[in-house]
């Protein structure tokens, strides 16, 4: 005896929407994660992003950028703890948006803040420690997202590509503290992020993930 069209419906239907929502989430965590670029799109072109709209798009930029980063070093932990395979493919896509967010900021401060001037921008990046320290990150982050293709991981071999991407600690590290030393006051949001990234690093050394 056959199952009736019902049934049939009831018992598909659990699984049409783990499909659907598997289908959904990266459109989703893109339309998202390009948020903070429209948001800052539409702040500059009503003039609602203050007095001093080329040190906020430096700013903010720069916060969004240290935010995907965290969020994309915790993508593995919350995959293996939650067991959703689906949240380890968000991880390549934010990770890209970190580095999406760093270019701004640094186009933003190269061309609105320092007009292209490259002899004042070599002298800035020598006389403010601050500035080093975030250039470091900047140009450690290259490599990462010029390899962050599976074509790229195929032929580097999956073991250096992994020692690779590794880097990216050194990178949010160099971010907090190019954030921190930057600030006058008010250091707690970039105390925040250190506590969320030595807990993200604490987990991995524990587990000896990737």
């Amino acid at each position: 005896m056959s199952a009736s069209p019902e049934s049939k419906s009831a018992t598909q239907s659990p699984e049409n929407v783990r499909r659907f929502a598997e289908r959904a989430v990266k459109p989703l965590v893109f339309v998202l994660a390009c948020g903070p670029a429209g948001w800052l799109l539409y702040g500059a072109l009503t003039n609602a992003i203050g007095p001093n709209p080329i040190e906020y798009i430096i700013r903010y930029c720069g916060d969004w950028a240290l935010r995907f980063l965290l969020i994309a070093l915790a993508v593995t932990p919350v995959r293996l703890l939650s067991g959703a395979a689906i949240v380890g493919r968000l991880r390549r896509m934010l990770g890209l948006f970190a580095f999406f967010y760093v270019c701004l900021h640094i186009l933003a401060y190269v061309g609105l803040d320092q007009f292209f001037n490259w002899s004042a921008i070599f002298a800035d990046v020598v006389k403010r420690v601050y500035i080093t320290v975030g250039m470091a990150a900047f140009l450690t982050l290259v490599p990462m997202a010029a390899t962050s293709t599976s074509g790229m991981m195929k032929r580097l071999g999956a073991r250096r590509w992994r020692r690779l991407h590794r880097v990216v600690y050194f990178s949010a590290i160099a971010g907090i503290i190019h954030f921190l030393m930057m600030l006058k006051t008010g250091y707690a949001e970039p105390a925040l992020y250190g506590v969320i990234l030595t807990a993200l690093l604490g987990i991995r050394a524990l587990k000896k993930w990737p």
